[in-house]
């Protein structure tokens, strides 16, 4: 379901996507080799000097053609902290970043999360471009302005919004993925599905990121900050980042967005909101992807509720962005029996 090398009838011209935020734009190139428009990018934003913060091996790491340090860091959760962030910001005082530089993350999801917060916070906010190298970063994660990193309490916990200058989604760093990641990243085009990208499952993997990218910037042109539309963006997630920490990232984010998503299916039946053929349409369309859609065996249906409680759309008890006639919308103050109820059908 994926390939294996770059696809040698490529267009020479990456996808372009905009993020249409008026004086804060930005442009999302899509394509085999734009990791070495990072230059380019880099005079066009004016840095005089970068600090590229990467998870990959030295020669995945692009020059950015101004003088620079290069930090390595590592993709994954645990170290998706404050303590991380507070060494990268250290890292940029010792060499000397200020406002007129800029940050350059390299790496997957976790990686653009915290190498995003700690731009934000340095000298109050340095320019970062972001260059995801797994398709879960490509297709969700680099693009949109949300970065956060995780407390025992909860996951994406502390956080703020800081859009990159530009994301660079380099599709030749797929093919040294390994299968896992693959999955990884098809739980967050699964759940794009619902939320109106449409049907993708039959579409090149570049074709599959540039809607779903194309999807997200809609959305946040309209919504940077969360107030209304952006939370359909969070469709599958809150059962998701809870079977994260229930299992400690044992599942990872797009497998866990996955079985949220056939969760939000189910529960969405549970409430009335769809019929029974749109609540079968989330099992089908996750497992068409090769996702597991059932719960892990060994989680107590207390402790996801719980967790789901200290989500960050909870304001009022327990709420889920949920299917309905009218789409996708957060619903809240949803009953505790409806939840259990799903979780038991799963």
């Amino acid at each position: 379901m994926h390939p294996s090398a770059p696809d040698p009838h490529a267009p020479a011209e990456p996808a372009r996507i905009e993020v249409a935020l008026g004086e804060r734009a930005y442009p999302v190139l899509i394509g085999p080799g734009v990791r070495h428009r990072l230059p380019a990018e880099v005079a066009r934003i004016g840095a005089r000097r970068v600090v590229v913060v990467s998870a990959r091996p030295p020669e995945w790491t692009p020059d950015p053609g101004v003088p620079h340090r290069v930090v390595p860091a590592r993709d994954g959760e645990h170290d998706k902290n404050l303590a991380t962030v507070e060494q990268l910001c250290r890292a940029f005082a010792e060499f000397g970043l200020t406002r007129a530089d800029a940050v350059v993350s390299c790496g997957g999801g976790t990686t653009t999360d915290v190498v995003g917060l700690a731009a934000g916070l340095y000298h109050r906010g340095v320019a970062v471009i972001h260059l995801p190298t797994s398709l879960l970063a490509q297709v969700d994660a680099s693009v949109g302005g949300k970065t956060a990193v995780n407390l025992p309490e909860g996951k994406n916990l502390v956080g703020v919004y800081w859009q990159p200058r530009a994301v660079l989604c380099d599709t030749e760093h797929l093919g040294t993925l390994p299968q896992r990641e693959w999955r990884n990243g098809y739980g967050e085009i699964a759940r794009a599905h619902f939320i109106g990208a449409g049907e993708l499952r039959d579409l090149p993997v570049a074709e599959q990121i540039a809607a779903c990218v194309a999807l997200k910037a809609r959305v946040v042109a309209a919504d940077e900050r969360d107030s209304g539309l952006r939370h359909i963006l969070n469709y599958g997630h809150t059962l998701g980042h809870a079977l994260e920490r229930a299992t400690d990232f044992g599942l990872r984010h797009g497998e866990a967005v996955g079985v949220g998503t056939v969760f939000a299916g189910r529960l969405a039946g549970v409430l009335g909101r769809v019929p029974a053929d749109r609540v079968a349409e989330h099992h089908e369309v996750v497992a068409g992807y090769g996702l597991d859609t059932a719960l892990p065996g060994n989680v107590d249906h207390d402790e996801l509720v719980a967790l789901m409680r200290r989500d960050k759309k909870a304001t009022s008890g327990l709420s889920f962005v949920l299917d309905g006639p009218a789409g996708p919308e957060l619903v809240a103050d949803v009953p505790e029996s409806a939840v259990r109820t799903a979780l038991t059908d799963m």
